[in-house]
């Protein structure tokens, strides 16, 4: 294998390192080791070369910035050394052009402060009332069995949210359209051919991308007049305190994106909860226990804080399957990190989900173990970015909140209406191709409660 590396030309003098690594197998790199097993992969290159590595991936060369150190340096950006835009671009700048994770520096700034308007706390509390309604009558239509597919049913249940809640209606016969063109364009941004071969992920993530542009921009006329407060009208609406407002184009690239993220997000974060419940009875009973002793079907937003146990088995399920697994930035000035030289121009990534398995920060690390959250714990607290599902510094998930909101309410009308099981012995495999999704679409044995 090889071990020379690319970025040899440190400054004469500095003092500094090159970056050690090797490209891996011809042509296609270590991109296949990548991404079926990341954990292992990230694993084996952090005990060979430490905390930064190169490797050839996707046809370029990457530098892995490794753990929660790597973490708060790359998410802080002090000195805004890293590209939001230039590392996801490569990836997803075709299928979410300028959607707000893509965007950098200022005017990424500019963007957030008028998207906040959609987040904040009013806001959020008229989300939750309209989820409520939505969430009984998706679950009520669940048929119980022995190989009831959760991947499949919650997906179409945060669409339908993700539709209701941030578009204002249902999107009725056009749904399966809309939903395989959100799934499309998240495929395209890992393929390994990355030009427009009809039916190859690539071309069906373009085309995904002009089914959902079309779409958003047929609404924008009508929702810049309602007096709605789903999210789509919201953005039509919101403006600084100088009068700015998004532009037509801005407004359907911010859809895009956040629709993406709220429903695939979201589904993954879902399908792991219930995976671990299953597997974990006793926790799924305790759920169901705190749930019920709410008394009332539907939550309110002030109930949020009433339900801490979720809210442990989430934090856990987050960080045994971070959503975003891998987060690219490229560097627009040249790097000094731990003694070594990145030059300007060059791909970086940092892994949350290496990072949430690593057994320097973490006790037993593949065991899943809700109360490693719990106060009288509290792990997540030996360093600041070793839990970072949601990244951080100011690219920090800018709907973290409703993401914990959704979980909530969604899990809290599902255990007190259902309970579900898996075979002994089940372990659910992930591919890791795209986002972390059940292979096998997690089939449950689910029950109706009486």
């Amino acid at each position: 294998m090889a071990t020379a590396t690319p970025l040899t030309a440190v400054p004469a003098g500095s003092g500094l390192k090159p970056v050690p690594g090797d490209s891996g197998p011809p042509l296609i790199g270590h991109t296949l080791n990548a991404l079926r097993d990341p954990v292992s992969f990230l694993r084996q290159r952090y005990d060979q070369y430490g905390p930064v590595s190169w490797s050839k991936q996707f046809g370029i060369t990457m530098v892995q910035m490794t753990g929660p150190d790597a973490n708060q340096f790359v998410f802080r950006n002090k000195g805004e050394l890293f590209s939001n835009n230039q590392g996801w671009d490569f990836f997803i700048g075709k299928f979410f052009y300028r959607g707000i994770m893509l965007l950098d520096f200022e005017e990424h700034r500019w963007h957030r402060k008028i998207m906040q308007q959609a987040f904040n706390r009013d806001v959020l509390r008229e989300y939750i009332q309209r989820m409520g309604p939505a969430i009984e009558n998706g679950i009520a239509a669940w048929r119980p069995g022995s190989r009831f597919s959760v991947f499949d049913a919650i997906k179409q249940l945060t669409l339908d949210l993700a539709t209701d809640v941030f578009m204002g209606y249902e999107l009725g016969p056009e749904a399966n359209r809309i939903n395989q063109a959100f799934i499309d364009a998240v495929r395209g941004g890992t393929a390994l051919v990355r030009f427009p071969v009809p039916g190859l992920r690539w071309s069906r993530g373009l085309r995904g991308r002009r089914i959902l542009e079309d779409f958003f921009r047929s609404q924008i006329d009508e929702k810049r007049r309602s007096g709605e407060n789903d999210m789509f009208s919201v953005l039509c609406r919101a403006e600084t305190e100088d009068g700015e407002r998004f532009t037509d184009e801005d407004v359907v690239n911010h859809m895009i994106f956040l629709m993406m993220a709220a429903h695939d997000t979201t589904t993954i974060t879902l399908s792991n909860i219930f995976y671990y419940l299953a597997r974990h009875p006793e926790w799924q009973q305790r759920v169901r226990e705190e749930c019920l002793a709410l008394d009332k079907e539907v939550l309110d937003y002030e109930d949020l804080e009433k339900l801490p146990t979720i809210g442990l088995v989430m934090k856990e399920a987050l960080r045994m399957c971070a959503p975003v697994p891998s987060i690219p930035r490229k560097t627009v000035k040249d790097v000094e990190y731990e003694g070594y030289w990145i030059p300007k121009g060059t791909m970086v990534s940092v892994t949350p989900y290496f990072t949430h398995y690593m057994e320097e920060y973490w006790k037993d690390p593949f065991t899943f173990d809700p109360e490693r959250f719990a106060e009288h714990r509290r792990e997540d607290k030996v360093h600041p970015y070793a839990w970072v599902p949601f990244g951080g510094g100011a690219h920090k998930c800018i709907g973290l909140h409703f993401a914990e909101l959704q979980v909530k309410a969604i899990l809290h009308q599902v255990v007190r209406n259902y309970r579900w099981s898996v075979k002994p012995g089940y372990e659910m495999p992930v591919d890791t191709t795209t986002l972390p999704v059940p292979k096998d679409g997690l089939p449950v044995h689910l029950e109706r409660l009486a």
